[in-house]
């Protein structure tokens, strides 16, 4: 079947030949580059399916499929506008006021907006509403005070997204409120946490009596985990749940073209396989989004399943780039997926988690 966005796919893919692009695994989180997203801005590919009245392409979530595929497929530097682009910015569409989309929807297009996202906490595990920072209403606004902990590019961020305890309910899930935050804002001290290589793009944040603004509310007061779990569909649906280590795929498939092993063959086209299915869901989890759907559940099975997969092809490579004298290019890709992948299974979401989210899906009557 033809692919009906091949001149958008050959655009992108054009433009990535052309920006001398160096791979790595896990760029869209380890991979900050504010020129080059500035860039991606200028082209019209951050916000693609915001509507264009805030400065947004109005284009389908099938065609930011096509877009963000290219560029992981790539190994991309595109860690400075994901987190924004990817659930920020729909979050704002979906429950933000008016003021809230007019001022920071188009600065995210432009590649301007850099979001630290405030979700987990310390001694928490991944128990996402064990939250304890907590925001106290005051004249004309909020303070916050608490901790957050592995939050990505804290230290660059223009914006914290911030889930805080603004009440008390029956369980721990009510009383939850979401908040975007300053940066720059008083009483906010970024903590670096390095990574097993001593690369730092994980953070502390500790929020110390940090005022903010009414108009810094995201949604409705007390419904943050109903709108945090909506959102989580974004963030567990996307390519980057299965394309995080395609750099090391991508760099096996060179090997085995130069060097052919029949052992080597099956273990690619059984990863071939996998990949051909997990583009599919998220081929159908991008359809839903453009129904207007939050396919929490979806997300999840997806994010779990790319999971084992990146793990998977770490693994194999360790064997096939043996086996067939990968070259020094692909064992640099190899030993910087091994630092990566254990991460895998608790960013986004455990595979225990999900485990339980998936579930908890009704059955078919």
């Amino acid at each position: 079947m033809a692919d009906p966005h091949d001149k958008l796919r050959r655009e992108v893919r054009a433009f990535v030949a052309e920006a001398g692009i160096v791979a790595r695994n896990d760029s869209w989180l380890r991979g900050y580059d504010p020129d080059f997203t500035r860039e991606l801005g200028r082209r019209g590919w951050i916000g693609m399916t915001y509507p264009t009245e805030y400065g947004g392409g109005g284009r389908s979530n099938t065609e930011r499929f096509v877009v963000t595929e290219e560029l992981l497929r790539a190994g991309a530097p595109v860690t400075a506008h994901w987190t924004a682009d990817r659930q920020i910015g729909p979050t704002i569409l979906r429950v933000g006021t008016e003021g809230q989309r007019a001022e920071i929807l188009p600065k995210i297009c432009r590649g301007e907006v850099v979001v630290g996202l405030g979700l987990s906490e310390t001694e928490a595990g991944s128990d996402l509403a064990a939250v304890r920072t907590r925001a106290t209403a005051i004249d004309g606004g909020w303070s916050i005070t608490g901790a957050k902990v592995w939050t990505t590019s804290a230290h660059h961020a223009t914006h914290l997204y911030i889930l805080a305890r603004t009440g008390e309910g029956a369980s721990k899930h009510e009383g939850l409120t979401e908040f975007l935050v300053d940066a720059d804002t008083p009483g906010i001290t970024v903590r670096p946490i390095l990574d097993l290589v001593g690369e730092h793009h994980f953070n502390e944040v500790i929020l110390d009596d940090v005022h903010v603004p009414d108009d810094r509310v995201l949604g409705t007061v007390g419904a943050g985990w109903k709108q945090v779990t909506e959102q989580l569909a974004f963030e567990r649906g996307g390519v980057e749940r299965y394309l995080s280590t395609y750099p090391v795929l991508a760099a096996m498939i060179r090997t085995v073209a130069r060097h052919p092993d029949r052992a080597a063959t099956e273990r690619l086209g059984e990863l071939a396989a996998r990949l051909t299915a997990l583009r599919q869901l998220g081929l159908q989890l991008a359809g839903a989004l453009d129904q207007g759907e939050a396919p929490v559940r979806l997300a999840a099975g997806l994010k779990l399943a790319g999971t084992r997969f990146e793990k998977d092809v770490v693994e194999t490579a360790r064997y096939v780039l043996d086996v067939c004298e990968g070259d020094t290019e692909a064992h640099r890709l190899l030993v910087d997926g091994l630092a990566v992948v254990p991460g895998a299974s608790i960013r986004g979401g455990s595979s225990e988690v999900l485990y339980t989210v998936i579930s908890r899906a009704e059955l078919p009557r």
